[in-house]
Protein backbone atom coordinates (compact mmCIF):
# COMPACT_ATOMS: atom_id res chain seq x y z
CA UNK A 1 0.00 0.00 0.00
CA UNK A 2 1.12 3.42 -0.75
CA UNK A 3 0.73 6.08 1.44
CA UNK A 4 -0.40 9.27 0.54
CA UNK A 5 1.62 12.64 0.96
CA UNK A 6 -0.16 15.81 0.40
CA UNK A 7 1.28 18.14 -1.83
CA UNK A 8 2.45 21.07 0.13
CA UNK A 9 3.88 23.35 -3.11
CA UNK A 10 0.78 25.62 -2.67
CA UNK A 11 1.45 26.71 0.86
CA UNK A 12 5.15 26.73 0.52
CA UNK A 13 5.15 29.12 -2.41
CA UNK A 14 3.16 31.80 -0.55
CA UNK A 15 5.08 31.29 2.46
CA UNK A 16 5.54 34.87 4.07
CA UNK A 17 7.62 34.04 6.60
CA UNK A 18 11.09 35.89 4.60
CA UNK A 19 9.13 37.97 2.63
CA UNK A 20 11.14 40.46 0.42
CA UNK A 21 10.21 44.34 0.33
CA UNK A 22 7.97 45.18 -2.44
CA UNK A 23 8.76 47.29 -4.96
CA UNK A 24 6.63 50.22 -3.53
CA UNK A 25 8.14 50.31 -0.46
CA UNK A 26 11.62 50.43 -2.22
CA UNK A 27 10.61 54.02 -4.25
CA UNK A 28 9.30 55.23 -0.79
CA UNK A 29 12.80 54.48 0.92
CA UNK A 30 14.87 55.92 -2.52
CA UNK A 31 12.47 59.03 -2.50
CA UNK A 32 13.16 59.42 1.20
CA UNK A 33 17.10 59.48 0.46
CA UNK A 34 16.50 61.60 -2.55
CA UNK A 35 15.19 63.78 -0.22
CA UNK A 36 17.63 64.05 2.80
CA UNK A 37 20.32 64.28 -0.10
CA UNK A 38 22.65 61.18 1.48
CA UNK A 39 22.04 57.42 2.63
CA UNK A 40 22.14 57.44 6.44
CA UNK A 41 24.45 55.73 8.33
CA UNK A 42 21.74 53.14 10.31
CA UNK A 43 22.85 52.44 14.40
CA UNK A 44 24.37 49.06 15.23
CA UNK A 45 21.86 46.44 15.62
CA UNK A 46 23.02 42.52 16.57
CA UNK A 47 19.76 41.51 15.09
CA UNK A 48 20.92 41.77 11.49
CA UNK A 49 23.32 40.14 9.51
CA UNK A 50 26.75 42.72 9.35
CA UNK A 51 25.33 44.57 12.13
CA UNK A 52 22.79 46.17 9.85
CA UNK A 53 26.05 48.29 8.55
CA UNK A 54 25.59 46.71 5.18
CA UNK A 55 22.35 47.42 3.32
CA UNK A 56 21.27 47.52 -0.07
CA UNK A 57 18.42 49.43 -0.79
CA UNK A 58 17.09 48.38 -4.12
CA UNK A 59 16.88 45.12 -3.03
CA UNK A 60 15.86 45.97 0.65
CA UNK A 61 18.16 43.22 2.02
CA UNK A 62 21.39 42.82 4.77
CA UNK A 63 24.78 41.53 4.36
CA UNK A 64 27.48 40.38 6.56
CA UNK A 65 30.07 42.24 5.22
CA UNK A 66 31.23 44.98 2.33
CA UNK A 67 32.56 42.31 0.06
CA UNK A 68 29.35 40.09 0.14
CA UNK A 69 27.37 43.26 -0.88
CA UNK A 70 30.08 43.85 -3.93
CA UNK A 71 29.32 40.46 -4.59
CA UNK A 72 25.71 41.24 -4.54
CA UNK A 73 25.57 44.34 -6.85
CA UNK A 74 27.02 42.22 -9.30
CA UNK A 75 24.39 39.61 -9.31
CA UNK A 76 21.50 38.97 -11.84
CA UNK A 77 18.83 39.63 -9.01
CA UNK A 78 20.42 42.79 -8.24
CA UNK A 79 20.67 44.00 -11.99
CA UNK A 80 17.05 43.06 -13.10
CA UNK A 81 15.67 44.86 -9.56
CA UNK A 82 17.58 47.46 -10.54
CA UNK A 83 16.10 47.65 -14.16
CA UNK A 84 12.42 47.04 -13.13
CA UNK A 85 13.03 50.38 -10.69
CA UNK A 86 13.94 52.32 -13.90
CA UNK A 87 11.22 51.40 -15.58
CA UNK A 88 8.31 51.27 -13.71
CA UNK A 89 7.40 54.87 -11.80
CA UNK A 90 5.49 54.54 -8.49
CA UNK A 91 1.46 54.05 -8.71
CA UNK A 92 -0.48 56.87 -7.56
CA UNK A 93 -3.62 56.86 -5.53
CA UNK A 94 -5.39 58.37 -8.98
CA UNK A 95 -4.25 55.58 -10.89
CA UNK A 96 -5.76 52.47 -8.05
CA UNK A 97 -8.99 54.34 -8.36
CA UNK A 98 -9.26 54.13 -11.57
CA UNK A 99 -7.93 50.15 -11.93
CA UNK A 100 -10.52 49.67 -9.26
CA UNK A 101 -13.34 51.68 -11.42
CA UNK A 102 -13.30 54.67 -9.54
CA UNK A 103 -13.54 57.52 -12.07
CA UNK A 104 -14.71 61.30 -11.75
CA UNK A 105 -17.28 62.26 -13.92
CA UNK A 106 -18.12 65.87 -15.16
CA UNK A 107 -21.06 66.72 -14.97
CA UNK A 108 -22.62 70.25 -17.06
CA UNK A 109 -24.23 72.63 -13.85
CA UNK A 110 -28.08 72.67 -14.00
CA UNK A 111 -27.98 76.66 -13.99
CA UNK A 112 -25.41 77.27 -16.66
CA UNK A 113 -21.75 77.92 -15.94
CA UNK A 114 -18.28 75.72 -15.71
CA UNK A 115 -18.22 72.00 -15.48
CA UNK A 116 -18.60 70.44 -12.17
CA UNK A 117 -16.61 67.51 -10.84
CA UNK A 118 -17.42 64.77 -8.60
Amino acid sequence: MVPIVKKKGYKRGRDTKRRRRDVDQIFDDVAKIEREGKTPKPAYDDDLPGGGQFYCVETGRHFTDQHALDEHKKSRFYKRRVKELKEEKQYTQDEANWAAGLTKEELPRAHGGAKMQI
